[in-house]
């Protein structure tokens, strides 16, 4: 299973970014998606170093509540544990 961690861009030079995510920083590759325009605070997907889809501010939030819950082995609305 491959997982894709948002994080939040917080400096950027060239094709490399400085991401953010639960205070764990990377340098992250854009090159991938190197015909998107990106600014400090935007938000990527990141998998394996590469940013690999930009997303908004709310994807992120709703990935980070499925993450939480996932480590958190809360319930779903099924009532199963993911």
């Amino acid at each position: 299973m491959c997982l894709g961690i948002p994080m939040q861009i917080r400096s950027i030079d060239g094709y490399t970014a400085s991401c953010e995510a639960k205070g764990v920083y990377r340098d992250v590759s854009l090159f991938m998606l190197q015909d998107e325009k990106f600014q400090i605070d935007d938000f990527v997907v990141v998998h394996v170093g590469y940013a690999i889809q930009k997303i908004t501010p709310r994807e992120a939030r709703t990935a980070w509540d499925l993450y939480d819950q996932m480590l958190a082995g809360e319930p779903g609305k099924d009532g199963t544990h993911a």
